[in-house]
C-alpha cells in the first residue's frame, strides 16, 4: 500500500511539473521528460515488472497531453521502464556520475524508439522544437541525477532522525 502511495504521488507531482513546465514554454517540456524519471526511479527502486507498468501509465498520461498519436510514449516508456529495473538490479547507480550516465541512455533510447514509432510506424511528422528535442536526454539526465541525490539524502536525512529517537 505504501508503493503505490509514492506512485501516486510521484505521478501526481509528474502531472503538476509537466503542465507548469508547459506553461512557462513547451521548449522545457522537450528538454525535461519529467515522467521519464518517474518511470526510472521507481523501476530502480522496484524492479522490471513494475517499471514496465508504471512505464505503460506514464506514457498513456503524457500522450494524453500530446496532439499526436495515442500510444507511442506508452509503449516506449514501457520498454524504458522494463530496462530501467532490469539493468539496476545488476549494476551500481548510486554514483551520480554512472546515474547521470543511465539516465542519459534510457532517456536516449526511449527517445528513439518514440520516434521510429511516431515517424515510421504512423507517419506522423515529429515536432523537434528546432531541434531542442535532441538536448532532452542530456537534460533529463541531468535533472534526474540532482533530483535522485536529493531524495536519497532526504530519505538518509529521515532514517537518521528516525534512529535518534
Amino acid at each position: 500500500m505504501r508503493d503505490i502511495t509514492r506512485i501516486s504521488i510521484g505521478l501526481i507531482l509528474a502531472v503538476i511539473m509537466y503542465t507548469l513546465l508547459e506553461s512557462i514554454s513547451f521548449s522545457t517540456v522537450l528538454i525535461f521528460n519529467i515522467f521519464n524519471l518517474v518511470v526510472i526511479y521507481f523501476a530502480m527502486e522496484k524492479g522490471e515488472t513494475s517499471g514496465a507498468i508504471l512505464g505503460m501509465v506514464c506514457g498513456m498520461i503524457q500522450d494524453s497531453f500530446s496532439a499526436g498519436v495515442f500510444g507511442v510514449a506508452g509503449i516506449s516508456k514501457t520498454i524504458t521502464g522494463f530496462l530501467a529495473g532490469f539493468v539496476a538490479k545488476r549494476i551500481d547507480i548510486v554514483l551520480f556520475s554512472r546515474n547521470f550516465i543511465f539516465i542519459f541512455f534510457l532517456s536516449g533510447m526511449e527517445l528513439i524508439i518514440w520516434a521510429f514509432f511516431y515517424v515510421f510506424i504512423f507517419s506522423e511528422r515529429i515536432n523537434t522544437g528546432q531541434g531542442l528535442i535532441f538536448l532532452q536526454p542530456m537534460g533529463t539526465a541531468l535533472l534526474g541525477s540532482i533530483s535522485f541525490k536529493l531524495i536519497r539524502y532526504l530519505h538518509e536525512l529521515k532514517n537518521s532522525k528516525s534512529h535518534e529517537k
